[in-house]
């Protein structure tokens, strides 16, 4: 059995920072220019008024923002993260240890995402299908946390879900004899 070598107490904060790729969000929101909330997914338990307040607080804040300012800003104990694809804003709160750069990095991803289901997705491809938006972003984060960091992978997935929708459909369609 090969010896394994013992690491110095001295080194693990340093292997802790890099081995940690991970981020944890608590929420993510999508809204439009104009304020209307779009799709919310909440990664921790917090009651609907609070969701409310939260959300309200997220528009406000981040649209009140000159276009030029940097995407990350502290709103209470959280680290808000945000970017601006077209006319929707992408959003998330993470706790404050957390990562950033890779909270934005994952909000690009999902972007990159709904582009390559959608082609180039726009508000309206929000709205008329929020459940495909909604199971797009399942299949890539799982409690807030990356689940699946390959677009391929998560492609095929949303792909199958689709051929198994149209056999569903076809036959449920057929009279019943």
């Amino acid at each position: 059995m090969p010896q394994i070598p013992e690491i110095s107490m001295a080194l693990l904060p340093f292997i802790n920072n890099y081995t940690h790729l991970q981020c944890k969000m608590r929420f993510l929101l999508l809204f439009s220019r104009q304020g209307k909330l779009r799709l919310q997914k909440w990664f921790t338990p917090i009651p609907e008024r609070e969701k409310k307040k939260i959300t309200r607080d997220m528009t406000t804040m981040v649209l009140a923002r000159k276009p030029r300012s940097c995407n990350f800003l502290h709103w209470k104990d959280l680290k808000i993260v945000y970017k601006r694809y077209a006319s929707l804003y992408f959003c998330c709160g993470l706790d404050a240890e957390e990562n950033e750069l890779l909270a934005l990095e994952m909000l690009h991803r999902y972007v990159e995402l709904l582009d390559k289901y959608f082609g180039n997705v726009c508000e309206l491809d929000i709205i008329f299908n929020f459940e495909k938006a909604y199971f797009i972003l399942d299949e890539f984060l799982l409690g807030g946390e990356v689940q699946e960091t390959s677009k391929l992978v998560v492609a095929r997935s949303v792909e199958a879900s689709d051929m198994l929708q149209e056999t569903m459909e076809e036959y449920m369609s057929k009279p019943a004899f």
